[in-house]
């Protein structure tokens, strides 16, 4: 990290704009542009000028010195007018003197090699921009306050326990007379392990739903009223209505939030007997759509059977009898209690839980009670400490992948960061 980085760090188009400098040439260079640079003050107004004198713009500059900024590093933040001319002149600038432009993700990967951040908690960063409701919002801020971090720290020290009591008795197994490690004690507290390990990752199904959308797939014979309820809920004329049957022949897709939850809708082709093969590829699409919905809106209207749909154990149906008294997705009758019977569905956050929302660390805590499973059967069986103690520490691999302590690839590390935008 020995390179200074620059970036844009807000969005194109506004009135203001942050360019981000860090690394160790940052105050050097921020001179060179700067001529009322004063890197003994946190903050101050400076014009900046290109090397002929041309004054680019007055800006008001921040900074920060290492360790106290993002990236542990020293760091300058520009804070200039919004043009984008502007911007590019500052950029070519720096760039000019020293900077390299900054890589996606880069500040926050630089901030994780430095310890500012472990791994968790620089994912957590993505997920806190990307954030598009309050349930997303609390999920990703919990992460990167290191909950989850935390929760990891004490599983890690639990183990660590564990094995050390293992390679003690290791130490001494000459001394047939010491017992350093009841193999009782060592079995509740790797299934008192083991259990938490499990309830982390059982998290996840309703994490993940939170965190990209509930899907809700809209199933039913055509023309009882789908394409209108889903137009209704998404408040805009999203799919086509049409008194002809077939008219959907694909599925059509939308979100909204509702209590602070986002609900993915799907829109799918009317159940039918058909021979029409455009038709029938629309119709297994729905089938399919309605195997990946975490809830059913089964739409009928009066005298037209409920389709025949194979339903999952762990599926949430309702039932919509439309044009009737009670329901008119045309008018918009019944669409209240709908959304509300939704909200009151939804997977809750627990509170002051952790609720794991990455796929990553999901595999990493299911891969650790793959290999608790194989200490509580060693122990069970009572097969040698030098076994179980090698398991124990495939488990502390397992949970270090999450937080970083465990990553050393590079590639690895670019992998998750280029995912990030640039600027952050």
């Amino acid at each position: 990290m020995s390179e200074t980085i620059c970036a844009l760090a807000t969005p194109t188009g506004g009135a203001l704009a942050i360019i981000r400098i860090s690394g160790p040439q940052s105050f050097q260079i921020l001179r060179s542009i700067c001529s009322h640079a004063d890197t003994a003050k946190s903050r101050f107004l400076s014009p900046i000028t290109d090397e002929t004198g041309t004054l680019i713009d007055e800006a008001l500059v921040s900074v920060f010195h290492a360790p106290h900024s993002y990236t542990g590093e020293d760091s300058v933040e520009i804070s200039c007018h919004g043009s984008q001319y502007i911007v590019r002149r500052i950029l070519d600038l720096l760039v000019q003197k020293g900077c390299r432009m900054a890589r996606p993700g880069e500040y926050t990967q630089r901030a994780f090699l430095n310890g500012k951040l472990d791994l968790s908690q620089a994912e957590a960063v993505a997920d806190l921009i990307a954030s598009t409701n309050k349930a997303t919002h609390q999920m990703a801020m919990s992460q990167l306050r290191g909950h989850f971090s935390s929760e990891l720290a004490q599983l890690r020290d639990q183990l660590l326990h564990l094995t050390s009591l293992l390679e003690l008795e290791l130490d001494f197994s000459d001394h047939e007379e010491l017992e350093f490690a009841d193999r009782t004690e060592l079995l509740a507290l790797a299934k008192t392990i083991d259990e938490r390990v499990r309830h982390l990752a059982g998290t996840f199904q309703a994490g993940n739903a939170l965190k990209n959308g509930i899907p809700v797939a809209i199933i039913g014979a055509p023309n009882v009223g789908k394409s209108t309820l889903l137009n209704a809920l998404v408040g805009e004329e999203r799919a086509i209505v049409s008194d002809i049957q077939g008219t959907t022949r694909d599925a059509i897709e939308d979100t909204i939030q509702l209590g602070g939850i986002t609900f993915r809708f799907i829109d799918t082709a009317g159940i039918r007997h058909t021979n029409d093969q455009i038709e029938r590829l629309g119709i297994d699409r729905s089938l399919a759509a309605s195997q990946q919905a975490q809830i059913i809106l089964m739409m009928t209207e009066p005298g037209v059977p409920y389709p025949d749909v194979p339903i999952r154990e762990n599926q949430t149906v309702i039932r919509i009898k439309n044009k009737t008294d009670n329901f008119q997705a045309k008018y918009g009758v019944g669409l209240d209690e709908l959304r509300q019977q939704l909200i009151d569905i939804a997977p809750k956050l627990p509170e002051n839980e952790v609720v794991v929302t990455n796929v990553r660390h999901y595999e990493a805590l299911m891969h650790a009670s793959s290999n608790l499973a194989r200490v509580i059967e060693s122990l069970e069986m009572g097969i040698s400490g030098d076994l179980v103690a090698e398991d124990l520490r495939l488990v502390l691999s397992d949970l270090g992948e999450i937080t970083g302590g465990n990553i050393t690839s590079q590639e690895t590390l670019n992998n998750i960061f280029s995912h990030f935008c640039i600027g952050k």
